[in-house]
């Protein structure tokens, strides 16, 4: 799957996925261990295909990679390639690309009664408010957060 460049802001750089081009990826089906190795069994191969485990619903999911550090704690990291899927409703505690007053931004969602806060989930930023004044919309919910070491 290649990204084609969509848009760049202050706080991510969107993508769109081009499916013109497919890639089988070998997929070992074995488990890997996190702790002790454990013994070489039968290694089964399979193919993975990250179009199907990536992207439920091909027509509203788009890319975006993350400049900055206020979403830490999530485990999203500056430089994390977020796949985001704008058919999904916005909820309580769910992870959103949102774009307040002109800028765009990825937080935790979190409503109280009436009022909608997106959290940091770094101890560094402060919660924002929406308020009725506010230009505010909701791009989409972060579904996966790639990362490369």
């Amino acid at each position: 799957m290649k990204l084609r460049s969509l848009h760049t802001t202050k706080t991510l750089e969107f993508y769109i996925p081009d499916y013109s081009t497919e890639m089988k990826i070998p997929f070992f089906d074995v488990g890997i261990s996190a702790g002790f190795p454990s013994p070489a069994d039968d290694f089964i191969e399979l193919s993975i295909d990250l179009n199907q485990l990536l992207i439920r619903h091909k027509d509203t999911t788009y890319f975006a990679k993350v400049k900055g550090h206020s979403m830490k704690n999530a485990g999203i990291n500056d430089g994390d390639l977020l796949v985001i899927d704008k058919s999904l409703p916005p909820q309580d505690n769910k992870i959103a690309v949102c774009q307040i007053d002109g800028e765009f931004t990825v937080k935790r969602i979190k409503i109280e009664k009436d009022i909608v806060w997106l959290i940091a989930e770094n101890e560094d930023y402060e919660p924002i408010k929406v308020t009725p004044e506010n230009e505010f919309m909701i791009w989409g919910i972060v579904i996966h957060s790639i990362k490369s070491f």
